[in-house]
């Protein structure tokens, strides 16, 4: 394979163990933890809100939202999360083929990107803006989890840096148009950001009210409003309009925590929640 084409982890050994067997063994005990809390899903999953911060801060919550399809095989995961460091573009992909962590490659859906790329072209007069060695981790943390619960399976990586509305509603409605039919939506975010304990987790609900509600126009008011925040707020907003055209009309919260439920220190936190986005059982 053409080290090239390959994009390597730039937080492998830092935000999650780079020894192979560690990181398995580590994700597969926070899926097993994650599964014993599960609630009753009354429907298939669609799609996942799932956080990504570092392993030892978000991983608690993270494996409870990949316990909700481990086990389950999907053609395409479509990972749509934040583009933290500052890019003009609105909407970014990997302009490589694999993405890499210690646990394997994983190859990427190029012929749908192509195809969302000429969509996105057609309605909005914008398209992806391909990108190699990007250094952004909200996607990367959540592959070692699918790779230890669903197995093989080809990816979209999706990174935005837009919160335009009408933008994210056309990707959502395109991504719906375009995923095989045995595909996952998985959002990627953390909640609040550095706030007492007390009040994260009092806009982190109100947060989680909004996504419960399947509401998108609702998570992208929330920062403006003040009353709730989330770094890929523009990411889960474009997986509920997905999710909704692909037929899903229910959320469950599957977890949440704060970073002082690991780390002790309530003094200033960061919110992550895992909700599941299911749709009836045909």
């Amino acid at each position: 394979m053409d080290p090239v084409s390959v994009r390597p982890s730039p937080i492998a050994g830092t935000w999650y163990p780079d020894d192979p067997a560690t990181l398995a063994a580590l994700v597969d005990r926070l899926l097993d933890e994650g599964a014993a809390h599960l609630p009753p899903l009354p429907g298939r999953v669609l799609g996942l809100v799932a956080p990504h911060a570092g392993i030892m801060y978000s991983g608690p919550v993270a494996g409870r939202a990949f316990a909700a399809v481990r086990g389950q095989r999907f053609d395409v995961v479509a990972v749509l999360g934040p583009m933290h460091p500052y890019h003009p573009a609105d909407i970014l992909t990997t302009a490589h083929e694999y993405y890499a962590t210690p646990l394997g490659t994983i190859p990427v859906a190029h012929d749908l990107l192509e195809t969302l790329n000429a969509r996105l072209q057609q309605h909005l007069g914008l398209g992806l803006t391909p990108m190699a060695r990007d250094p952004e981790h909200s996607l990367e943390m959540e592959l070692p989890f699918l790779q230890r619960a669903v197995g093989e399976f080809r990816l979209l990586p999706l990174m935005l840096r837009t919160v335009d509305p009408q933008v994210l509603h056309t990707l959502g409605v395109v991504l719906a148009e375009i995923l095989p039919a045995d595909s996952l939506l998985v959002a990627s975010s953390d909640l609040s950001h550095y706030y007492p304990d007390p009040v994260a987790r009092s806009l982190d609900r109100e947060m989680i009210r909004r996504i419960l509600a399947m509401d998108p126009l609702a998570v992208l008011r929330g920062e403006e409003e003040g009353r709730a925040f989330a770094c890929g707020r523009a990411a889960i907003a474009a997986t509920l309009w997905a999710a909704k055209t692909l037929g899903a009309t229910q959320a469950v919260e599957l977890g949440y925590a704060t970073s002082g439920d690991t780390s002790g220190d309530t003094t200033m936190v960061v919110g992550y929640a895992a909700i599941a986005l299911l749709t009836p059982d045909s």
